[in-house]
């Protein structure tokens, strides 16, 4: 099980400074959100990448229908190189009331998946290099000899996790297909959904050990105080994101966040 925190609110400054404080505190990785509109996540990770040495870097997680592939694929690609290769990006269809609606997004399902597909496709086909092309039902590209940086450090790629929706084939098809997955249970709740139980996770951890792709990753979100992260590992889990989003609301959150990341991972 490797241990991640990830920042419930913060500047970019301040993102610099919590990564610095979680690498001191043997955390293993610091991830951030990526909003509608607000502070952006890849300037932020890229102080990050600029104040520490080890610890892994990314987002959780990043809309790519609301993104131009080749813009993400840029930002994304100038991280893993200023970092060294300790980037990963993680998607998913994102929550339409964080803003979508508000400055005209796309809030159908059905196209923010097709969207998606074709920005994932488009990115790692940039990052493969030129000559490049690509049509889709979204998206044109031909290939250009425009001089430009645009490699990954890392190999084959970049590492991409992805939510996928637990009793939904194809959703689960489309997490299967990368490198990590974000399980989620679609619920009747105000919520939407939740995170999969433990016996969800041994399940999905035995799909995956039977498939093309055993070495995947299962990535599990919560705090510790209320969930057991040695019991995510038993049943699968490979990622343990240290998630407090209640300290949004509290008079300084980035101080709570600094407080608990002092504390160190679960033990």
């Amino acid at each position: 099980m490797q241990y991640g925190f990830v920042v419930p609110w913060g500047d970019a400054a301040d993102i610099g400074d919590l990564a610095e404080a979680a690498e001191e505190a043997a955390w293993d990785g610091l991830f951030v959100w990526e909003p509608v509109w607000g502070v952006d996540a890849w300037i932020s990770l890229g102080l990050a990448a600029v104040r520490t040495s080890k610890i892994r870097l990314g987002t959780l997680l990043t809309p790519p229908s609301r993104r131009r592939p080749w813009e993400l694929a840029s930002q994304v690609a100038t991280v893993d190189r200023l970092s060294n290769g300790r980037v990963n990006l993680s998607v998913g269809l994102g929550a339409v009331d964080t803003g979508f609606e508000t400055f005209g997004e796309q809030c159908d399902k059905r196209e923010r998946a097709e969207l998606m597909d074709e920005c994932l496709e488009i990115m790692c086909g940039l990052w493969n290099g030129q000559p490049f092309e690509f049509s889709g039902s979204h998206y044109h590209v031909q290939p250009t000899e425009f001089p430009t940086i645009g490699n990954v450090v890392q190999s084959p790629r970049v590492p991409i996790w992805c939510v996928g929706a637990l009793g939904k084939p194809k959703s689960m098809a489309r997490a299967l297909s990368w490198d990590g997955v974000i399980p989620q249970v679609l619920d009747s709740s105000a919520m939407g959904a939740r995170q999969a139980d433990l016996s969800e996770v041994a399940d999905l951890r035995s799909a995956i050990d039977k498939g093309p792709n055993p070495h995947a990753d299962i990535i599990v979100e919560g705090q510790w105080t209320e969930h057991s992260p040695a019991a995510y590992a038993d049943a699968g889990a490979t990622w343990w994101i240290e998630s407090m989003w209640g300290a949004m609301g509290e008079h300084s959150p980035v101080t709570a966040a600094y407080d608990r990341l002092q504390e160190g991972p679960p033990s």
